[in-house]
């Protein structure tokens, strides 16, 4: 099931986004925002993983003795 989400840009914005569509092949603008919607989501994920990577290798990780303590 999708959402409508209504957003206000500046026309310059909306010239560069529409721009983008045409030339990276795009279906829609929808599809565009869809996907860096994606990757901003996906970049997120990564730099919590580098976060907790880094604390890991810090001493800092947590030790589990069973399923019961991934809460």
């Amino acid at each position: 099931m999708r959402n409508i989400v209504n957003i206000s840009l500046p026309k310059q914005l909306v010239k560069v986004i529409k721009k983008e569509v045409k030339v990276e092949g795009y279906a829609s603008v929808s599809e565009f925002i869809r996907y860096l919607i994606r990757e901003w989501n996906a970049n997120k994920l990564a730099e919590e993983l580098k976060k907790d990577r880094l604390n890991f290798e810090a001493g800092k990780g947590k030790v589990l003795k069973s399923l019961k303590d991934l809460r």
